[in-house]
């Protein structure tokens, strides 16, 4: 630790390293951080009328949540609008929380290693949930037979 004399008395002072200083150089890349910062910002936006939309169509409106059943879903889903909204609010929520997350592991991930695997984890099930939800909203039918 090296010291500084004090303007003030002349004593010795410890040197303090700057706050929030980089652990590690910062990587070039380019303006993506920029782009994920905008990202956050207006598919927040975009979810808050997405999903309280939502909220309020399912649970507020012509009786509440009690109406909520297969034939509801199976009508909803029936249109290409409340298909189109449904897919606009998964695909954003899970890449604006995919998009949190990452930042989150590169804050606080302190081995490459173990930022890798994270990374990876998150990316992949990003990738499965993101699949299996659109799948089920795209083949939804309709007309299943119940025994």
């Amino acid at each position: 630790m090296t010291t500084v004399n004090d303007a003030a008395g002349g004593r010795n002072a410890p040197e303090l390293a700057p706050p929030r200083a980089p652990r590690r150089p910062a990587a070039r890349r380019g303006n993506f951080e920029l782009y994920s910062w905008l990202f956050m910002r207006v598919s927040g936006l975009l979810l808050i009328v997405l999903v309280l939309g939502h909220l309020l169509i399912m649970n507020v409106l012509d009786g509440g949540v009690q109406r909520i059943n297969f034939a509801f879903v199976a009508g909803r889903w029936s249109s290409p609008f409340w298909q189109f909204w449904d897919l606009s609010m998964l695909w954003l929520a899970e890449l604006h929380g995919t998009n949190g997350l990452r930042t989150v592991i590169n804050d606080y991930a302190t081995k490459d290693t173990t930022r890798f695997w994270l990374k990876v984890l998150l990316y992949t099930s990003a990738v499965l949930i993101i699949a299996l939800g659109t799948f089920v909203i795209f083949t939804f039918d309709p007309n299943i037979a119940t025994d």
